[in-house]
């Protein structure tokens, strides 16, 4: 035993006491390790168990805030369903006066036709009726015009004959004197040529009486120089003489073919001579005949310029006309381009609005009528000669459109309805967003939660929420006001536990 105490007190080196220093500091970490992992498991399981117990409490205020809701769209929906039946019966009874003025006024209007119907008639046979005298009057003033006209043309006719006939004689004795005129004159003309042609005669028989015996002697001489000088050319000529008797024959046949063409030639100038005649004649008859055609071509050419004249200007109303015609009917084709597109459009759109129908619309998609009986008597109340023949007219229009209208004013209703229990949702489910906010502000811990007034941050026992004003003492009929609870965060408690 004294050896081991001897041991025990036995000063420890520099060595030992550094390396049991260590030890300790190794031992105080360990601690200290433990510590903060024991901490924070403390604090992750009470973080599970706050974060388990907050998302129990929200399922059960969300389950009694849905039960709130639906008690409270159930009455809403009642009072909606109460006020539009109330209305649809007042716009049903409204429809119905309506239309019973609208029937009182299409049985005036019928009496109203029926009666302008048969004034109309009466008018229309006192107008055939004067028509008929009118047209008996003109036939009349047209048979005794038609008299005087056909005895004036017979009365011309005659007298136009007779100076025909008259002038017709009257030539013919003109034509018979001039041929006795022309038989005279020609015979003294005849008996003037005989006596010249005789005294001619016997003239150029005593010249040529004196002539013969003059040349009588000369012919002699001349007859001897002429043989002498016929011999002396006979035998110079006798080759040519042979030649001369060739063409000789030759002439004969050309004077013979000449003789005949001359007679062609005389026949033909006798022909052409009748021609020419006949040309005349008919030259006059074709002036004639040409005069007429220029004048009837002047009177088609005025009648031609006026019916061009009329064609130009009946083709620039005709093409007016056409230009008012297309731009009308683009107009028109526009518009019925976009009637069409509208109707498609409401076409898809209904095929896809009635995918939305509930079975209850589907079975009943037109509601009943929502007037009550007082505003359904004040309806019939109303005078229904109020109503005009145009306002009757536009409503005999849209009477078709009639159920499309129920169906939208039902779906009209609805989206108003829809649109306000929207806003008021919105409002509820932004209070309930603050409220969860403030819960969550106070169940979190960070910098902007500790900037701003928190009630769960407590420090050295106080709050930082401003302090109530001093209450007055309360009086015996005042209500006692809510306890209010301050809530410490249990990673708080731990820490300064700890």
């Amino acid at each position: 035993m004294s050896k081991k105490g001897k041991k025990a007190k036995m000063p420890l080196s520099d060595e030992e006491q550094l390396l049991l220093f260590q030890q300790k500091l190794l031992a105080e970490e360990e601690m200290a390790k433990k510590k903060e992992r024991l901490l924070n498991q403390f604090l992750k399981d009470k973080l599970a168990k706050e974060e388990h117990n907050s998302a129990l409490n929200l399922n059960k205020i969300n389950t009694q805030w849905r039960t709130v809701l639906r008690e409270v769209k159930t009455r809403e929906l009642h009072k909606d369903i109460e006020i539009l039946s109330q209305t649809f019966e007042r716009v049903v009874d409204c429809k119905d006066s309506v239309i019973k003025s609208l029937a009182k006024d299409l049985s005036e209007a019928e009496e109203q036709y029926a009666h302008a119907l048969r004034s109309h008639l009466h008018n229309i046979d006192r107008l055939l009726a004067l028509q008929r005298c009118r047209l008996s009057l003109l036939e009349e003033s047209y048979n005794v015009e038609l008299e005087a006209l056909t005895k004036e043309f017979e009365t011309e006719r005659k007298t136009i004959i007779d100076q025909h006939e008259k002038e017709i004689h009257y030539l013919q004795d003109v034509f018979m004197a001039m041929e006795q005129n022309c038989i005279d004159s020609e015979y003294e003309s005849k008996l003037e040529f005989q006596s010249m042609w005789d005294d001619l005669k016997n003239k150029n028989l005593e010249e040529k009486h004196f002539l013969r015996l003059q040349l009588e002697h000369k012919v002699e001489d001349l007859w001897r120089r002429f043989q002498d000088a016929l011999k002396n050319y006979t035998d110079a000529t006798e080759d040519r003489k042979i030649a001369f008797e060739t063409l000789k024959v030759k002439d004969e046949k050309s004077s013979k073919e000449i003789e005949a063409q001359m007679k062609k030639i005389q026949r033909l100038q006798d022909s052409i001579i009748i021609l020419k005649g006949k040309i005349m004649v008919h030259g006059r008859e074709s002036e004639e005949q040409n005069q007429n055609i220029r004048d009837d071509k002047e009177l088609v050419l005025v009648q031609l310029r006026k019916l061009k004249a009329q064609r130009s200007q009946a083709r620039g109303i005709s093409q007016e006309n056409l230009v008012k015609l297309t731009l009308e009917s683009n107009a028109t084709l526009k518009a019925l381009r976009k009637i069409v597109d509208k109707g498609e459009k409401i076409l898809k759109l209904a095929e896809i609005c009635r995918k939305f129908e509930t079975e209850e619309e589907k079975v009943l998609p037109f509601y009943s009528s929502v007037l009550t009986p007082e505003e359904q008597e004040e309806i019939e109340k109303i005078d229904p000669e109020e109503f005009n023949e145009e306002l009757g007219k536009v409503i005999m229009d849209y009477i078709g459109m009639e159920n499309f209208w129920k169906r939208y004013n039902k779906v009209k209703l609805e989206r108003l309805s829809l649109q306000h229990r929207r806003a008021q949702l919105l409002e509820i489910n932004e209070k309930l967003r603050e409220m969860l906010k403030q819960y969550l502000d106070g169940i979190s811990v960070s910098d902007e939660v500790l900037s701003q007034l928190n009630p769960l941050f407590i420090v050295n026992h106080r709050s930082n929420l401003p302090q109530p004003p001093s209450t007055p003492t309360a009086q015996p009929g005042d209500k006692k006001p809510p306890t209010t609870y301050n809530i410490i965060e249990a990673a708080h408690v731990i820490s300064h536990i700890l």
